[in-house]
């Protein structure tokens, strides 16, 4: 690792907390909440790239996190086509526990 990586570094973990600070305080619809997820993801994984450069490891370790981070957007994304089509929304405040 070198001394010009070290702005990046700070970089993806302000994307890290960033992601992390929207996904607890706007839990009011549900792609707000899935979007916040993959910016955590996406912030993960230039960290990972970063570091797995530097020290000259494998870089296959990245490729499959970002295959992980695709599968779970993808479920989330389903996830929220299933509820808009059930409940007619995605806000948090209408769902109902009891509702089958």
């Amino acid at each position: 690792m070198t001394i010009f990586s070290i702005p990046f570094i700070s970089g993806s973990f302000f994307m890290i907390f960033c992601g992390l600070w929207s996904f607890i305080s706007y839990q009011k619809h549900l792609l707000n909440s899935l979007l916040s997820l993959e910016f955590m993801m996406l912030g993960i994984f230039w960290l990972m790239g970063i570091m797995m450069s530097g020290v000259g490891s494998e870089i296959y370790f990245c490729l499959f996190f970002l295959t992980l981070a695709a599968c779970e957007g993808a479920l989330g994304l389903s996830l929220l086509v299933f509820i808009v089509r059930t409940h007619g929304n995605d806000c948090f405040k209408s769902f109902n526990v009891l509702e089958c």
